[in-house]
């Protein structure tokens, strides 16, 4: 077998990006005790592959002084998890189904997305949540607990010929700890430095002793943190423009513009704020949403588990187990709402009006039209439109459990190793909404007096005038009165969502010398695979849509995601390392896929080492990998939810449905899953050299690219596109059961083109029903006006080009009595090539929002016999802010504030900043103080996010300090 050469363990040493860089020769030196190793990215034991390729390695150490209390806190400053918008965490959570899942965070590799990042434990899969980011399955990696990882290795290039499915961008392996002697305490607390309170705490507790001929590892760990508003932070209370609003404010209804004399929206009296004047010139009260912006969620995580591990004669028996459970709410904006059929401007009873004084209420009524409507119960009463939102922001609880449990056998035969091993791993999920969340008809019930006393919506006796119970009329213009309040809460809802993710494994590996090769050994690993993986994803019956209720939800601005599906699939692989010269070593690596569903796929991988000194090596890979189909996609029901439209993307839909701007639009839709999809597919290729002139300098420059075919998404923008010229995608109502397509308002189809075409029929020219709905209609917005519920198929959509350089430079000091180490790490984006919603064109995301061109962090630490301490640099490049989807308004402001170049564009500003970490070792304990954003840097700012700032790329807590005390026994 081959051991670690010096060589080896610098360049894997290199690879190491994370901020915080601690004990790293000892970690060598106890590596090169070992005999036979195994390292991600390879199923052979016992020969030096990490040459071959760009391995990061995060050690216990390493988090130990990092201040991480999370697995996201861990890796989110890693470089080649940083740029693009795969990567999230609790700040994107929110309580709609397009939101992601309260409490959960995902990682991406190199932007492609969490779905295109395998993650594994040990070397194998973990079950996905139950609860899809929109219709992505991704590992929630809030559930890993911290305190049982030993070390994190992350490779991130393709490596499906190793590990199958979803490592199109490469793999984050968690290695747990084992053979773990003594018992060691960690207790944590941390905050930020502002005045509101986001105090964070976390303890654990690991244990390990000798039992029945064997070691068993304990861990237990328990992590709180509470949440973090944008009305927190100077630099989030308020929106960076006037213009950013929202025609629905939750107090102080507006009248809606149909109601009003002169086609305007209205404003009542009593808005708390004052009055915003819009691009038509009307007066209105608004609402932004950085009032009830959540930027992170208050979680609560708590898990525990053991790692056993014995000899049984010449047979070595493994198991391990954990159980997580963790706790999260999570809030999104007030509900808008809308009339029953969910068109605009719900119906208020003209009696509302008495709670203001005569003379207002009669200076209102000179404005407005009074006129009649229908009620729930039948009845038909009088009285004017308005708009508004709820008061009370939508909010979910969730709860999620996950259970792991491997136990696998290993041994030796001659100079053979074999390992096998079964894998239980399940997510369950439990979603609640709390508050925020009311049915559509009761709440109607209530605006005419309707809604009884138990909540039951009376019935109306057409004979008699009369209903079977008499209530109150709910009166959206009045605040602060218990009796109105109590009569909304009547109409409240808790609808519910239940997930189960499931997988069931089994795997056996066997690995060792085939043969000899000019004089040197032939490594082998030859492995099979089976699997079978279960999802579930379960609304209450309020929140799901269906054909039978017009595919109205029974709330009102909650949507659902109802899914079911499951799979098998077998697999076999082989790997060779291939010794061609003394110098010059070949990795081969092919593996096959069945899947019950989708088909089969073979993936090969070749690398290339070479070594012309025993200083430097030069390596290369070719890889293809692939992402079947995620089990949500294959297997959706029927999903409400949101999707936008980019006018900005094709012209021709700009001109139809966004008064020929490049904006971007927001709709109602229903997503369908697709049993047809095919598997996304990747290329991967990487070059480059890792050079130890000494054992103390280390320098490693790579070249990696990835493309990426066969994308699955909705496409909203193409859709209405291909409905341009094809009429089976044209729907006037909603779009019949089974159909596919674009919902129009009904009324659109009183209107022809000048061949007496609707829009229903083939060969419809829709830029004359455009003009012919203007001059019929004479609407608000010259565009032809969409409806509701619009249904979408998934779909293998395009394409994503990636390239860059990651760059890393490691030099230790022997400094007073200590080791000084200095570190740099980079990326470098090079391309970054996606094409556009609804469109073949391929454009450029290097340097456009959230695509930073540049990543890097610089590092200096110095460690001594007891006292060690670090600083930290992290640095993002600047981007351009998300102009082109900015409305008119917004934009006419911008140029007003003089923030736009000639070009009309600006960037979002580069972000610097800087961690310090300063502790001291005690005999049998330590103790550590680490600060983030040592200097309070405020996020730059980004116009184009509703935030105020991008919070992908950026964090608005400020700074925030974590103490840490450790006790070993």
């Amino acid at each position: 077998m081959h051991k670690l050469s010096p060589l080896a363990l610098a360049v894997a040493g290199g690879f190491f990006v994370s901020p915080i860089i601690f004990a790293a020769e000892e970690t060598a030196k106890e590596e090169q005790k070992i005999e036979k190793i195994q390292v991600t990215g390879s199923r052979i034991k016992g020969v030096d592959l990490e040459g071959t390729q760009p391995l990061v390695v995060i050690s216990a150490d390493d988090i130990k002084n990092s201040g991480a209390s999370t697995i996201y806190d861990l890796l989110k400053d890693v470089a080649q998890l940083r740029g693009g918008s795969g990567t999230f965490s609790t700040s994107e959570s929110g309580a709609t189904s397009n939101s992601t899942p309260a409490g959960q965070a995902a990682a991406s590799l190199r932007g492609l997305g969490p779905a295109a990042t395998l993650t594994l434990i040990n070397g194998r899969r973990v079950a996905a949540s139950s609860f899809a980011a929109g219709t992505q399955n991704f590992v929630d990696i809030n559930s890993i607990p911290l305190a049982a990882i030993e070390r994190v290795e992350v490779l991130a290039t393709g490596a499906s010929a190793i590990y199958g499915a979803d490592a199109v961008a490469g793999v984050i392996n968690y290695i747990l700890k084992k053979d773990y002697q003594g018992a060691e305490v960690n207790a944590s607390y941390g905050n930020s430095t502002a005045s509101s309170d986001e105090g964070k705490y976390n303890l654990n507790l690991v244990f390990g002793t000798a039992v029945a001929g064997g070691n068993l590892t304990v861990f237990a760990d328990h992590f709180d943190r509470k949440g973090f508003m944008a009305k927190d932070r100077d630099a989030t209370r308020n929106p960076l423009l006037q213009s950013s609003y929202s025609y629905l404010p939750k107090t102080a209804p507006n009248i809606y513009y149909f109601s009003a004399v002169d086609g305007n929206e209205l404003a009542t009296p009593g808005c708390p704020t004052a009055l915003v004047t819009t691009e038509l010139g009307e007066q209105i009260c608004a609402y932004y949403p950085n009032e009830d912006d959540q930027l992170s969620t208050p979680f609560e995580s708590s898990s525990a588990g053991f790692i056993f591990d014995t000899e049984l004669g010449n047979v070595r028996w493994t198991s391990d187990f954990f159980y997580g459970q963790t706790k999260s709410t999570s809030q999104s904006s007030p509900a808008p709402i809308n009339q029953v059929n969910d068109s605009e401007g719900p119906f208020a009873d003209e009696t509302v009006l008495d709670i203001f004084p005569e003379n207002v209420r009669n200076d209102i009524l000179d404005q407005i039209y009074i006129d009649p409507f229908n009620t729930v119960a039948g009845r038909r009463l009088y009285g004017f439109q308005f708009d508004a939102r709820f008061a009370t922001p939508r909010t979910v609880e969730i709860d999620n459990t996950s259970l792991r449990l491997v136990t696998g056998l290993a041994g030796d035969v001659g100079d053979w190793s074999w390992e096998t091993a079964l894998t239980l791993s399940q997510s369950e999920s439990e979603q609640t909404a709390i508050a925020g969340v009311y049915n559509r008809y009761k709440y109607h019930a209530a605006l005419a007096g309707e809604l009884c006393n138990d909540g039951s919506i009376a019935n109306y006796n057409a004979d008699s005038d009369t209903l079977s119970c008499s209530g109150a009329i709910y009166n959206p213009f009045l605040t602060g009165n218990a009796a109105n309040d109590a009569l909304l809460a009547l109409a409240q809802e808790m609808p519910t969502r239940d997930g189960k993710s499931t997988v069931y494994g089994w795997d056996a590996r066997i690995s060792g010398d085939l043969g000899e090769f000019n004089g040197n050994i032939i490594g082998s690993a030859f492995g099979v695979e089976l699997r079978r993986e279960k999802i579930t994803d379960t609304p209450s019956s309020n929140s799901q849509a269906n054909a039978a209720n017009g595919y109205l939800v029974d709330v009102f601005g909650f949507g659902s995601s109802l899914s079911a599906a499951d799979r098998s699939q077998w697999a076999a692989f082989a790997e060779f390392y291939i010794p061609l010269t003394e110098t010059l070593d070949l990795q081969l690596a092919g593996r096959y896929d069945n899947y019950d569903d989708f088909g089969s796929t073979f993936n090969p991988k070749v690398a290339l080492s070479w070594r012309p000194v025993e200083e430097l090596v030069v390596r290369a890979s070719w890889a293809t990998s692939f992402r079947a189909p995620s089990l949500t996609q294959a297997g959706v029901k029927l999903r409400t939810t949101t999707a936008s439209f980019d006018c900005g993307a094709n012209q021709a839909v700009a001109d139809l449905y966004c008064e020929g701007d490049g904006t971007e639009r927001s709709n109602n839709v229903l997503e369908l899953g697709n049993p047809l999809l095919q598997a996304e597919e990747s290329a991967s290729v990487s070059f480059g050299f890792g050079w130890s002139p000494t054992q103390d300098t280390t320098l490693t420059v790579d070249y990696w690219q990835f493309k990426h075919d066969r994308l699955v998404d909705t496409d909203m923008t193409a859709v209405l596109n291909a409905a341009i010229t094809d009429a089976s995608l044209r729907h006037c109502g909603l779009v019949p059961e089974g159909g596919q397509g674009i919902s129009y308002n009904p009324d659109l189809c009183d209107v022809t083109d000048a061949a007496g075409n609707t829009i229903e029929d083939d060969g419809a020219n829709l830029s004359e029903i455009l003009g012919a709905w203007i001059d019929y209609a004479e609407p608000r917005f010259n565009e032809l006006p969409l409806f509701r519920d619009h249904v979408l198929l998934l779909q293998n959509t395009g394409e994503q080009n990636v390239s860059g350089v990651d760059i890393a430079f490691d030099q230790r000091f022997d400094i007073a009595g200590g080791t000084m180490k200095l570190s740099f790490d980079a990326t470098h984006y090079l391309s970054f090539e996606r094409n556009r919603p609804g469109s073949d064109f391929i454009e450029e995301l290097v340097g456009t929002w959230r695509y930073p061109e540049n990543i890097a962090s610089l590092g200096l630490s110095w460690s001594g016999d007891a006292f060690f301490s670090s600083v930290t640099v992290n640095y993002t490049s600047s981007y351009a802010d998300d102009i082109s989807g900015m409305r008119g308004r917004e934009l006419d402001e911008l140029d007003a504030l003089g923030v736009l170049d000639a070009d009309g564009e600006r960037d979002v500003s580069a972000w610097t900043t800087v961690r310090a970490n300063i502790g001291y070792d005690f005999s049998n304990a330590s103790i550590s103080l680490s600060v983030d954003n040592l200097f309070d840097r405020d996020p730059p700012k980004a116009y184009g996010s509703s935030r105020g700032f991008d919070s992908i790329n950026h964090d608005a807590l400020g700074r925030n300090y974590r103490l840490l005390f450790s006790y070993r026994f």
